[in-house]
């Protein structure tokens, strides 16, 4: 028998290593094909690494040859994908960045030949329009990590996103919008706890639920009320930014991560927060053992039903302040499905970052990156129709997907009912 398992992992790392090394040599080809030639031999790519109107210390622009780079890029992927069938790795990350770096490159020098890109600017972009889906992502990872799937953020973040707007525009107070997101999320994860842990309802259809119920409550509230009353009932206005004393002026790092408004802020915070207390606290230890071993748990005097309860009530209240973000922390006011899919994106953050915070944070910036890309690209006028250029995103997301389920390990009890 241990004779036949190492001859199933061993022929299981072989694919691996042989599907890698295929891929990385076929992204290198398409560099050269689609970038390479398509790119003037004299063609300069500028990318502007200072904001205007920044604080930041300024530093000269990035001037670099596009076709050479492209062609150092083609070389790298080609290389690294022969490299890869040679000798082959067990570990597969240091791979897919250096595919994803080595196209994302060659893009963008692509398409900056002969233009100025503002890198920095771009980078910016993509840390804000993460903050929604790192927010999603976060619920996500505590409930799960419990063991129990809510895949309602979607529908959670809508509500959120219009109560806030509607109680800060009443008040007239940003604060209270933003508490008023927060306890909402948190309410609703209450009764999608209270289903699934109390009554057993499955995970997934109580989720989808909240999703409908989320669509159809806010589409009706908004075409009822709020558009006949804008005025008074949907123009809160924003957070505004707030730049971090010294900080802010690091050349390139201070304008993108620390100019920022409250809830990009919190975003990075809680992030920051959940892995300690997930990895380096009795709470997270807790947290963890009953989403891998509930009955284990239990034998050991933890609370299985009161931990599940704690950690979704704790999601959604991250949920409500995601959707908080789309409102008071963007435009200021609510438009109809206005999250555009961004619940669901943050569950894919989460399990491309394997069901860890800091995983989920930079699987979020991927997509945040993609997101932000597609809008500077519509910019510079690429040659790329805007329809294709909106599916960016997720596009990303499918991708990823592909390449990802299956390799992530999820909590072992996930979506699992407990009975004592």
């Amino acid at each position: 028998m241990k004779t036949t398992n190492r001859k199933i992992i061993s022929e299981s790392e072989k694919r691996q290593r042989v599907y890698f090394g295929v891929t990385l040599i076929v992204i290198g080809l398409l560099i050269y094909l689609i970038f390479g030639l398509n790119t003037p031999a004299g063609a300069m790519a500028t990318f502007g690494l200072n904001l205007s109107g920044a604080h930041a210390f300024e530093v000269p622009d990035l001037v670099l040859p596009a076709q050479t780079g492209i062609y150092a890029m083609a070389t790298i992927a080609v290389f690294a994908g022969a490299y890869q069938l040679a000798r082959g790795t067990r570990s597969t990350g240091w791979l897919t960045g250096i595919l994803a770096f080595t196209f994302v490159v060659s893009f963008l020098l692509w398409a900056a030949q002969d233009k100025s890109f503002s890198l920095t600017g771009m980078l910016s972009s993509s840390v804000v329009r993460a903050t929604p889906i790192v927010l999603a992502a976060l619920c996500g990872v505590i409930s799960e990590r419990a063991a129990v799937i809510n895949i309602g953020i979607e529908g959670i973040m809508l509500m959120a996103a219009q109560i806030a707007v509607i109680t800060a525009t009443l008040s007239g107070n940003l604060y209270v919008g933003l508490l008023s997101a927060i306890l909402i999320g948190g309410l609703i994860a209450a009764l999608h706890a209270y289903l699934v842990i109390r009554f057993k309802v499955d995970q997934t259809v109580s989720s989808v639920a909240i999703n409908i119920f989320g669509a159809g409550a806010t589409a009706f509230i908004s075409s009822r009320f709020m558009q006949s009353a804008g005025d008074t009932l949907n123009n809160s206005g924003t957070f505004p930014i707030i730049s971090i004393p010294l900080l802010s002026k690091i050349p390139v790092l201070g304008p993108v991560l620390f100019e920022n408004n409250l809830v990009v802020y919190l975003a990075i915070v809680l992030v920051i927060a959940m892995h300690i207390l997930l990895y380096y606290t009795p709470w997270g230890l807790r947290t963890r053992a009953v989403g891998e071993h509930p009955k284990a748990a239990d034998t050991l005097g933890v609370n299985v039903y009161l931990t599940r309860y704690v950690n979704v009530i704790l999601g959604g209240m991250i949920a409500g302040l995601g959707g908080a973000y789309f409102t008071i922390g963007s435009v200021g006011r609510f438009d109809e499905a206005m999250t555009a899919g961004k619940g669901f994106i943050g569950l894919a953050a989460m399990i491309f970052g394997n069901w860890n915070p800091i995983g989920a944070y930079a699987s979020s910036l991927i997509f945040g990156f993609a997101d932000s890309l597609q809008v500077k690209l519509q910019i510079l006028r690429i040659p790329i129709p805007s329809e294709f250029l909106l599916m960016a995103p997720y596009i990303v997301t499918m991708i990823i997907l592909t390449g990802v389920v299956g390799r992530a390990t999820p909590p072992a009890a996930d979506g699992q009912p407990y009975e004592k």
